[in-house]
């Protein structure tokens, strides 16, 4: 009789897989469609699975306020998913301090190892593993850029937030890379927009030719006041991404989000079939994109060398 009742129901399906989502950033905005969640999703089609039958996933957004990460993750917690997937630095320390059991995904991070959130790139050992997005590397490459394209600069300004970026070993970072190519660099972090005005005006005083802004969800979210303050201050930037650059910006160098989470998809996949992320090695992105706003460099009056122009992914008209 207990065989009985205890038999499964024929034709009884388990429970699509929970794979809950952080991000820093607004919902809905179509950058964040375009370059994370549709390739995330399109990249688990791909690989046989179908939303709703095999997987559900819940989304959370910060809506850039680093304040509200850790909330969000405990409410994906208390959902019980079995994967969770953070996107850039703060929404994957806001998890990696809610959880140290439920594996995570971690895509468009720094170095992993420098922020703690790995032992090493070849065995993370703990509960998370992902893709890096570059990290201290890519502030030379866009180090470079500035110099390839203002040859003559020698004071270049750093826009950051405290939530994305620590001022010491940034500071350290740019002097290291900056020095070789004759660059002083000036970091200014904001905790909040109404610090952006503040940032600028010590640019201005410490004479600063050229802005590097670090992408962050709060950055993003108001990247038109700090186009115009470029603007203002007429000041060339540099920016992490190229939905950055509508207001005004001159370039951007940053990974190719839209492959980092095509191929984060394939991790997913196979942290869901079982694969334990500190046997999992974090990953780089393959790809780095430039794209210059020609736009832009015409209203600063910059010539944009023809071997940049050669060289980048997509040039603004």
């Amino acid at each position: 009789m207990a065989a009985v009742l205890f038999a499964p129901r024929i034709g009884a399906q388990p429970r699509p897989q929970r794979i809950g989502f952080l991000n820093g950033g607004m919902s809905p905005d179509e950058s964040i469609q375009r370059h994370l969640i549709r390739p995330f999703r399109e990249g688990l089609r791909a690989l046989g699975r179908v939303e709703g039958r095999d997987h559900v996933i819940e989304f959370r957004f910060a809506e850039g306020r680093a304040d509200r990460l850790a909330p969000l993750a405990d409410e994906l917690l208390r959902w019980q998913p079995d994967l969770l997937v953070s996107t850039a630095n703060a929404p994957t320390r806001a998890l990696q301090q809610a959880t140290t059991t439920v594996p995570i995904l971690a895509l468009a991070v720094d170095d992993p190892v420098e922020l703690g959130f790995a032992k090493t790139f070849a065995r993370p050992g703990g509960n998370i593993t992902g893709i890096s997005s570059w990290g201290a590397e890519l502030l030379a490459k866009r180090l470079e850029l500035i110099k390839a394209l203002l040859p003559g600069a020698q004071r270049v300004g750093v826009l950051g937030n405290t939530a994305s970026a620590k001022q010491e070993p940034l500071e350290r970072a740019l002097r290291r890379f900056g020095e070789p190519l004759g660059l002083q660099t000036q970091v200014a972090l904001a905790t909040t927009p109404e610090q952006f005005g503040d940032a600028f005006e010590a640019f201005r005083r410490g004479r600063a030719e050229a802005v590097m802004v670090l992408a962050d969800p709060m950055i993003f979210m108001h990247k038109g006041r700090i186009a115009e303050l470029c603007n203002q201050y007429r000041l060339p930037s540099v920016w992490g991404g190229r939905d950055y650059l509508h207001g005004g910006g001159l370039a951007s160098y940053q990974a190719d989000f839209i492959e980092v989470f095509s191929r984060g998809a394939v991790l997913a996949d196979q942290i869901l079939k079982g694969a334990k992320p500190a046997e999992m090695p974090f990953e780089r992105a393959n790809k780095l994109v430039l794209v210059i706003n020609l736009k832009a460099a015409r209203a600063l009056g910059i010539t944009v060398p023809r071997p940049l122009l050669l060289a980048a992914d997509e040039v603004l008209e």
